[in-house]
């Protein structure tokens, strides 16, 4: 049997952590005036002791140097312990919807999904809307270690790709995943307090501009209004396309810019592709509706910037109603969305390497067959890729859309519209935010969904997030065998 002593004690310090973590929105509500600090006191009293009595009982184990095993336990276990105790301060604040609305919203946010069953987030505690931000970008920044560390054991993409180049981001080889962990933090720290100060130089509160500054950057989605990003100007919608723009890119690739290594950005192939079909999306849906004359000029030009980036990147912010736009641009968005970002960013989805790799097998195999004879190499980037990498990436392929399937019939058998159906399983499993149906509530929401169907929700977001296969691996017998 796998030694769980180690995990628990990880576990139990990134949940005492998580207390500790809860007494900042706590002293946002006290100097607000707020009851609601003492939410979160009680919220930081509670996962403090959780995660404290559990590292204690676990004391002298060795964290260092998991097994596989146990890194996959680790991995599965974070993003099943997090939201579990984050979602304690929306059930004490008690908002509607009791555990099953305060678990639903704790999950999309450390998932960085971005859906929401809460209205009236104008009116929320601000305790409570930082609270959301911040899961997201603890979320976000957690999902970038694990594709890098964690996930390359799957041969999945992730860090396969950046052994390619031995990590040489500064001079010499970053073996080591602390060391990673740390360029990856530094850089996730100046990005978001870019992110903030650009927000508040075009006219953005304070607040408002740090709770978006994490969301952004995180793809997270989160905002502190029912109106998304559409009750901001148009500057503030431009820099936040950019931004989603710069936060799908691979994170390891701004630790390389950093220490004077502009070559490997610009050679990426997954950064040409991401930004050329970004291009390709944005371009599609500005013809289709400039064709159609249906706004101006440069507020189509915005809004679909803005709309298809957030899809793409699984931000999920909004400022316009992309359904009214026609089936064209919706089918476009939805494809976008079914791709994602780049992988070791914070984006969402199947992740445009995967699809890059695809494309190269299926590339070869045409060859092949054209010319049986024929010995063709799959290449990447002028780098060969490992036919065990292009299998596993076959495997993930074919469980996404397995799984994207299934949810959404489970998820219209629970009575949602077909449309609705569709889109709330594309939401989930590609943590991208919001679902399109007459069930979607006026700002988003889904708190009109059933009871069941918000739950294979939750379990789509954490099933999408932790790329399908890292939770299943955990249901086969054999991996618990010695």
């Amino acid at each position: 049997m796998i030694d769980l002593r180690p995990v628990a004690r990880i576990l139990g310090l990134l949940t005492a952590a998580l207390g500790v973590l809860m007494l900042l929105p706590a002293f946002v509500d006290w100097t607000n005036g707020n009851d609601n600090a003492a939410v979160f006191l009680t919220s930081a009293v509670l996962t403090g002791l959780a995660g404290g009595l559990t590292a204690l009982a676990t004391r002298g184990q060795d964290m260092r140097g998991l097994s596989t095993r146990q890194a996959f336990v680790l991995t599965v276990g974070t993003w099943a312990v997090m939201p579990l105790f984050g979602a304690l301060p929306f059930l004490l604040a008690g908002l509607p919807g009791g555990w099953t609305h305060a678990f639903f919203e704790a999950m999309s946010g450390v998932t960085t999904t971005g859906t929401t069953v809460y209205s009236g987030l104008d009116d929320m505690a601000p305790g409570l809307l930082l609270w959301r931000s911040l899961l997201q970008w603890l979320g976000g920044l957690g999902i970038i270690v694990v594709a890098l560390v964690f996930l390359p054991v799957m041969k999945v993409g992730g860090m396969q790709y950046f052994r390619t180049e031995a990590f040489d981001t500064m001079g010499k080889v970053m073996p080591r995943a602390v060391d990673i962990s740390k360029a990856l933090l530094q850089t996730y720290l100046i990005l978001t307090a870019v992110a903030a100060m650009v927000y508040m130089a075009l006219g953005m509160g304070g607040f408002d501009a740090v709770n978006h500054a994490m969301t952004t950057i995180a793809t997270g989605g989160f905002s502190t209004s029912d109106e998304s990003f559409a009750k901001f100007g148009p500057a503030a919608q431009y820099a936040g396309g950019a931004l989603m723009v710069l936060a799908g890119l691979p994170f390891i690739r701004y630790v390389q810019l950093v220490n004077g290594g502009v070559r490997p950005l610009w050679q990426d192939v997954q950064v040409r592709a991401f930004l050329r079909w970004t291009v390709y999306a944005v371009g599609a849906v500005v013809a289709y509706r400039l064709v159609r004359a249906e706004a101006p000029v440069e507020v189509v030009l915005r809004e679909s910037f803005f709309n298809v980036v957030s899809l793409f990147t699984g931000t999920g912010y909004g400022t316009a109603d992309v359904p009214s736009w026609g089936d064209f641009p919706l089918l476009v968005v939805m494809v976008v969305g079914f791709v994602g970002a780049c992988t070791a960013s914070t984006g969402c989805s199947l992740k445009v390497f995967r699809y890059l790799v695809l494309f190269e097998a299926l590339r070869v195999r045409v060859v092949q067959l054209r010319h049986p004879s024929s010995v063709v190499l799959m290449r990447l980037g002028g780098k060969p890729l490992d036919d065990e990498v292009v299998r596993s990436v076959i495997v993930l392929f074919s469980a996404f859309i397995a799984g994207y399937l299934a949810l959404a019939v489970l998820l219209g058998l629970t009575g949602l519209e077909p449309r609705t159906a569709l889109t709330a399983a594309w939401t989930a499993i590609c943590n991208i935010g919001p679902a399109f149906g007459p069930e979607v509530g006026p700002t988003g929401a889904v708190d009109g969904f059933p009871e069941a169907a918000k739950w294979l929700m939750i379990a789509g977001m954490f099933m999408g997030r932790l790329e399908l296969v890292a939770v299943l691996v955990l249901l086969l017998p054999r991996f618990w065998r010695d």
